[in-house]
């Protein structure tokens, strides 16, 4: 069975039975406590590797978390581990967010500029995206800023990029005066 197919079927699992619980915010705090954990290098492969066996795993991850997370979570990891499919948890949480910001209507919107913006513009740039359709009207914006775009800005969300950097905007310059027989040959001259 694929990676992406057991994520999303314990996934579903666990968000369905927070959802039932009135728990699914709450589960969302302990999945945020658990993405900075795996951010370690060390405790990602120690997840990941064959060689350490499921109880010593587990007995880990009891010892990081069981006084922070709720005992839905715990109780879910502690399933997880009896299957032996503690390796998949990173993959399986990002699923989990997946499912979050469907069921709350929650758009990841990528913003990049060459320079910082103020608040008031971050919430008009919300609202455009929000009134055209391109976002649901909760975003989680990510900004930033990248001086190598020059100029302009850059918007991808889940499936679309629309790209107004003057870098981009250069590039389709040169790359047109590149393929224009005209202007190569006064530059070969």
């Amino acid at each position: 069975m694929s990676v992406l197919r057991i994520a999303s079927r314990y996934a579903k699992s666990i968000v369905d039975l927070a959802s039932e619980r009135n728990k699914l915010d709450r589960i969302k705090q302990d999945v945020d406590t658990f993405y900075s954990a795996v951010e370690n290098r060390e405790f990602f492969l120690m997840l990941k590797s064959p060689i350490i066996n499921s109880e010593k795993k587990w007995s880990i991850c009891k010892a990081i978390f069981e006084k922070s997370f709720d005992e839905l979570t715990m109780n879910f990891f502690q399933i997880l581990v009896r299957k032996g499919r503690e390796q998949y948890l990173p993959e399986i949480m990002n699923e989990f967010m997946v499912q979050y910001r469907l069921i709350n209507k929650i758009s990841t919107v990528h913003l990049t500029t060459a320079s910082a913006l103020s608040d008031a513009a971050v919430e008009s740039i919300k609202a455009k995206l929000t009134s055209a359709g391109v976002a649901e009207s909760n975003i989680d914006l990510n900004l930033v800023v990248d001086p190598e775009v020059i100029g302009g800005f850059k918007i991808e969300t889940s499936d679309k990029l629309y790209d107004a950097t003057i870098a981009k905007k250069l590039d389709n310059l040169r790359k047109e005066f590149k393929g224009n027989i005209f202007v190569s040959k006064i530059i070969s001259k």
